[in-house]
């Protein structure tokens, strides 16, 4: 099959699953336009690998700080240059057919949203946004859009990760009766200030800094407290560590154990209740069981900010000596899944019942973001879309809230959007925008 036929097959293969045209030029040899809104940092990392793909042209470039966009246009020459999303959506929108996103998570949403109405393919960086209702609004106009979508959640496409679904929905271990996490990298992202002082610090050459802050109310630029990377640290920027790195370590169990929402989430550390997340905790949360867990409930511990798991708990494999910074454990009926989330395939227990003959052999690289390309031009959907990111990313933000109400457990009703015993807790589900930034039907 020639490329001309090949996108002929494509848009009637999207036509029939609802897609929106694939791609808007002409010629049957045009390279899919890609947009890019945060070009730095990890929006950088995500811009070059799209860009990696062979039928992937970036058409547009858009960042508040030129320390980021100069760099970007000097690598696409022939992209457009914006600083604020709102211009390029509202008026260049017809020069591309698909969108990232890689800005500071509190400016995930309304570029998101907007670009969804306008039917653009989008690739989002996990976390998927800060709120629960932003989560869930995104969900609802991707699923009205038709179009081909993808959280960054790329450990998802791991060959390890993959072998691990496949392990535990395989009844390697019988069916699960818990789940471990941890998460205790250094915190690297955490502010050098912490000290909200009135008097401004003079705003670095290049930073657009009311643009940066978006739908967040104004407030003085303060050195080293917020840009370029300290913002996952500030309640209502980002989501502290698990807010962080919740969607890579849940999204293997929640996609094996068929998980929907948590029933009921607690915080058993102590939280926080200032501008700033605790820089520590440990949350349990249950969930509804399914037909690969032991029990009509299962629970899943989450442990970060340098509290280890209950080693009691957990069998280290062989020439393992000790936890690693990161991982997960499951434990089954009949043994347990040991797996280091910096690196190495599942690790079955015990080891001598399973055999290196017994695990999945068949599985192919996956290159998460030229799945969704690929998927764009295929016209299917990709591997984690937002059917599959939204209520992931909401499981791990009922999770992350628990740390403003340490110690309670907090009733989550997913239907309802709503904490049904604490109403104060509901005070957390949304948020306002402030004027001028205002998106229909978000703040």
């Amino acid at each position: 099959m020639n490329r001309r036929q090949f996108l002929r097959r494509s848009a009637a293969t999207a036509a029939v699953l609802g897609f929106p045209a694939l791609l808007r030029s002409a010629s049957p040899n045009s390279m899919l336009q890609v947009a890019c809104i945060g070009v730095g940092r990890m929006g950088g990392n995500t811009m070059k690998a799209v860009a990696s793909h062979p039928k992937v042209k970036i058409t547009a470039l858009c960042d508040v700080d030129t320390g980021f966009l100069d760099p970007a246009a000097k690598t696409f020459p022939d992209a457009s240059r914006h600083r604020d999303w709102r211009e390029l959506l509202s008026g260049h929108a017809g020069k591309f057919d698909a969108l990232t996103i890689g800005t500071p998570d509190h400016m995930h949403a309304a570029p998101a949203v907007t670009a969804l109405r306008a039917k653009k393919h989008l690739y989002l960086q996990k976390p998927m946004a800060t709120t629960l209702h932003e989560c869930r609004v995104i969900t609802q106009e991707a699923a009205k859009a038709g179009v081909v979508t993808q959280l960054g959640n790329q450990g998802r496409s791991t060959i390890e990760s993959r072998m691990t679904v496949q392990l535990l929905r395989s009844g390697a271990i019988g069916k699960v009766k818990e789940v471990i996490l941890w998460e205790n990298k250094p915190l690297s992202w955490w502010p050098r200030n912490t000290e909200l002082r009135a008097q401004a610090d003079a705003i670095p050459a290049g930073l657009d800094w009311n643009l940066w802050l978006g739908v967040q109310e104004p407030r003085p630029y303060l050195a080293d407290t917020y840009h370029p990377q300290n913002w996952r640290a500030w309640f209502g920027f980002g989501g502290g560590e698990l807010g962080d790195m919740g969607c890579h370590h849940f999204d293997t169990s929640f996609d094996a154990l068929r998980l929907t929402a948590p029933l009921r989430v607690r915080q058993t550390t102590p939280g926080s209740s200032g501008p700033l997340w605790g820089k520590s905790r440990v949350v349990e949360m249950i969930f509804p069981g399914s037909d690969i867990t032991a029990g009509k409930t299962v629970q899943l511990t989450w442990h970060d900010g340098g509290i280890e798991p209950d080693a009691r708990k957990i069998q280290l494999p062989q020439g393992v000596a000790k936890l690693p910074e990161s991982g997960t454990y499951w434990i089954g009926e009949h043994g347990a899944i040991y797996k280091n989330y910096r690196g190495g395939k599942p690790i079955v227990l015990p080891e001598e019942k399973f055999p290196a003959g017994k695990y999945p052999a068949d599985l192919k690289p996956q290159n998460h973001y030229h799945d969704w390309v690929d998927a764009i031009l295929e016209g299917r959907k990709a591997c984690d879309e937002f059917k599959h990111g939204g209520p992931l990313t909401e499981t791990v933000l009922v999770g992350a809230m628990a740390d403003r109400h340490a110690g309670e457990w907090l009733d989550w009703d997913r239907k309802a959007l709503k904490f049904t015993n604490n109403p104060k807790a509901n005070a957390l589900v949304r948020r306002a925008y402030r004027d001028g930034w205002k998106v229909a039907g978000l703040g």
